[in-house]
C-alpha cells in the first residue's frame, strides 16, 4: 500500500430536502391545548420517554414538556426509552441522556431509570409485552420520538412513537424479545406489540418528530391513544420524503469522519451507506459502494460503536474508543451479528485510508489512481462533502451541486 496516493479531495454542497422550521415551544403548548393534555395530567404522575437518538432540539422538547405537565398540575419524572443502549444499566442510560443534554439538572425533575420490566400479558402474536416498571407504576405515559426509515427493514412502522413503546421502553427484555424474531418481529410484531401497550397501559400522548436533510425539526405533533397509530405511520412516509442521499450511486471508497449511536440507531444510516447486514433480507441496490472506511466514534455514543461491522476498515482511534461491553450487549440484543464483525484497523487514519483504496482495486492496483473517493462527517450530515476530481466533473453543473474553492487531502482535517 506503500505507493497508493490518496486523491485530493474537493469541497462540494448538496441542496438538501427542506422543510418549514417549527417553532418547538408554541407548537407543543398548541398541541397540548388541542389534545386537552392539561386535564389528562393534572394530579397525576407523568412519566416522560426519552430515547438515545440525537434528534434535534430534543432537549429543548423535554424541557417544555416537562414545563407543560407542571403547569398543568401533573407531577413529572423522566425514564431513559432506549431498550438496551447504555450498556443495558440504568446509570448507562442515564448517561446517555445526559449526553443529549436532558439530565435531572437541566430538567427540573427526576430521572427514574431501571431494567426492570413488567410483563403485561401475551399479544396477538405469540410473544408478551413488557414495559418498564416505572412507567407501568406510573399514572401516565408521554414519548417523545423521531419518526424516520429504519436502518434494518421497510413496513408501515418504522423507526417512531411505536417502536419506542415496544422496543425503548420494553428495555433490554423487550428489545431481545422482538428483536429474536428477525425482521418479522420488527416489520410485523412490533406494531402489534405497540398497540397492546397502548391499551395497557395509561398512555397519555406521543409527540412525533420529522426532520429534514439539514436535521431540522419540520414536524412536531402530538397524538393520543386514538390517533398514535395513524399518525405514526403517516409521518413515516412524511419523513421518507425527505430522506437525503449521496450525490452519486457508484463509489468506490467512502469515508465517513465518524460514527456513533446519536447519528443513528445503527451507528451510521443503512439508508446512506447502501448496506443492511440483516440475515434473510436482500440488500438494497443502491448506493453501490466498493469499500467504507470509518475514522472515529462520536463522544455521545459513551464507547457504543454498535455496527462497526458495516465499515471495512477502522481507524485505531475508533478502536481505542469502543467500550466493547456495551458494544456487545447492544449487538447482542439486536440478533444482528453480521454487523459487529471486526473490520481491520490501521495507526493513522491515512494507512486506513490507503488501505481501503487498495482493497477496492486489489486486483489491479493501477487503477487506484482514479478511485471515486467521497467524504464525510458522518451519515447525518451530509450536505458538506469532499469529492475526488471524478465524481466533482460529474456534479459540477448540476442545480443541486454547489462547488467550493480549494482542496483538501482526504486524511486532512
Amino acid at each position: 500500500m506503500e505507493n497508493v496516493k490518496i486523491p485530493t479531495l474537493y469541497p462540494v454542497k448538496q441542496a438538501m430536502p427542506k422543510g418549514d422550521p417549527v417553532d418547538i415551544d408554541a407548537t407543543l403548548a398548541a398541541d397540548w391545548a388541542r389534545l386537552g393534555l392539561a386535564s389528562a395530567v393534572k394530579g397525576k404522575r407523568i412519566a416522560l420517554g426519552f430515547g438515545s437518538r440525537g434528534v434535534a432540539s430534543i432537549d429543548e422538547i423535554a424541557a417544555k414538556l416537562v414545563v407543560l405537565v407542571k403547569e398543568s398540575g401533573g407531577d413529572p419524572f423522566i425514564v431513559p426509552a432506549m431498550g438496551s443502549h447504555g450498556g443495558a444499566t440504568p446509570a448507562g442510560q442515564i448517561e446517555v441522556l445526559a449526553g443529549l443534554g436532558i439530565s435531572e439538572a437541566t430538567m427540573g425533575c427526576p430521572i427514574n431509570a431501571t431494567m426492570e420490566v413488567v410483563d403485561t400479558g401475551m399479544t396477538s402474536t405469540g410473544l408478551p409485552a413488557y414495559i418498564d416498571k416505572n412507567v407501568y407504576q406510573a399514572d401516565g405515559l408521554i414519548i417523545t420520538n423521531r419518526t424516520k426509515v429504519h436502518t434494518d427493514f421497510h413496513g408501515p412502522h418504522e423507526s417512531g412513537l411505536l417502536k419506542m413503546l415496544a422496543i425503548g421502553l420494553g428495555k433490554e427484555t423487550g428489545a431481545r424479545t422482538i428483536h429474536q424474531q428477525a425482521t418479522v418481529g420488527l416489520r410485523d410484531y412490533m406494531p402489534l406489540i405497540a398497540q397492546h401497550l397502548i391499551k395497557s397501559i395509561n398512555f397519555v400522548a406521543g409527540f412525533g418528530v420529522v426532520e429534514d436533510g439539514y436535521h431540522a425539526v419540520v414536524h412536531l405533533e402530538g397524538f393520543t391513544a386514538d390517533t398514535v397509530v395513524e399518525g405514526d405511520q403517516r409521518l413515516l412516509q412524511q419523513s421518507r420524503e425527505l430522506m437525503p442521499s449521496l450525490p452519486v450511486e457508484d463509489i468506490d471508497v467512502l469515508i465517513v469522519d465518524e460514527m456513533g449511536k446519536n447519528i443513528s440507531g445503527a451507528g451510521m444510516d443503512t439508508n446512506i451507506i447502501g448496506r443492511w447486514m440483516v440475515e434473510g433480507e436482500l440488500e438494497p441496490t443502491t448506493p453501490r459502494i466498493k469499500r467504507i472506511v470509518v475514522l472515529d466514534l462520536t463522544p455521545e455514543s459513551h464507547g457504543n460503536a454498535t455496527t462497526y461491522g458495516f465499515a471495512d476498515f477502522m481507524s485505531k482511534t475508533l478502536f481505542d474508543k469502543i467500550d466493547f461491553q456495551k458494544t456487545m450487549k447492544n449487538m447482542f440484543t439486536s440478533g444482528s451479528l453480521k454487523r459487529c464483525r471486526m473490520p481491520l484497523f490501521f495507526d493513522t487514519d491515512e494507512d486506513t485510508i490507503k488501505a481501503g483504496i487498495y482493497d477496492a482495486f486489489r486486483k489491479d492496483p493501477a487503477q487506484c489512481v482514479d478511485a471515486r473517493v467521497i467524504r464525510i462527517k458522518n451519515t447525518l450530515e451530509i450536505e458538506s462533502l469532499l469529492v475526488s476530481a471524478n465524481i466533482l466533473a460529474e456534479l459540477t453543473g448540476q442545480e443541486s451541486i454547489t462547488v467550493g474553492e480549494g482542496a483538501a487531502r482526504a486524511a486532512g482535517g
